[in-house]
């Protein structure tokens, strides 16, 4: 699909690539502020946190290690299923030593991140902390506050800058709210 096609797919751009840079920057420098990088783990969230790790790590001058989990707590619809799937996981010998920064793209109903990181502490990890790039606190069905948060957006259908529907949009270089005939069709 071209770009151009799917910029027609959206009502209105939320966050636009200078947010998108300027966010980045300022949690960079809040992650920095709070670890000095000795066993510091960015545990990105497939897929759609990706872009949003890549451009994060990137300005993170305390040297982090990278990780990544596949986690799903959706169905074959646009809501959550209630239930954490872990589809890909991680293993370390050395969990203990790590400070782990969980990276997602966006907080919804807060049951993924929330499940996270209990089961990474359960793992053994020193301290479990969480970094979103949008968080949608009014949907919220368990109580979850990020630790370190990009921008706080309205309960819209937001895709772009890796976050899809039906794995479409990722690729999109702002965020942006998809317009509603393209996802109540489907």
């Amino acid at each position: 699909m071209r770009k151009t096609v799917m910029n027609r797919d959206i009502l209105k751009v939320l966050v636009d690539e200078k947010q998108i840079d300027e966010i980045t920057t300022r949690l960079a420098a809040e992650i920095d502020r709070d670890f000095d990088g000795e066993h510091l783990v960015l545990l990105g969230i497939l897929k759609g946190s990706l872009p949003f790790m890549a451009d994060l790590m990137k300005k993170i001058k305390s040297n982090p290690e990278i990780e990544v989990m596949k986690v799903s707590s959706y169905g074959a619809n646009t809501k959550s299923s209630g239930s954490v799937k872990i589809i890909l996981d991680w293993q370390r010998p050395n969990i203990g030593d790590c400070d782990i920064v969980i990276i997602e793209d966006i907080i919804d109903s807060g049951r993924t991140l929330s499940y996270l990181c209990e089961y990474l502490k359960q793992k053994g990890a020193r301290s479990v902390h969480t970094c979103t790039l949008l968080d949608k606190p009014s949907r919220r069905e368990v109580e979850f506050v990020p630790d370190y948060c990009g921008k706080t957006i309205p309960d819209e259908f937001v895709v772009g800058y890796g976050l899809d529907f039906a794995e479409r949009y990722r690729a999109l270089p702002y965020i942006g709210i998809l317009k509603p005939e393209v996802y109540k069709k489907a």
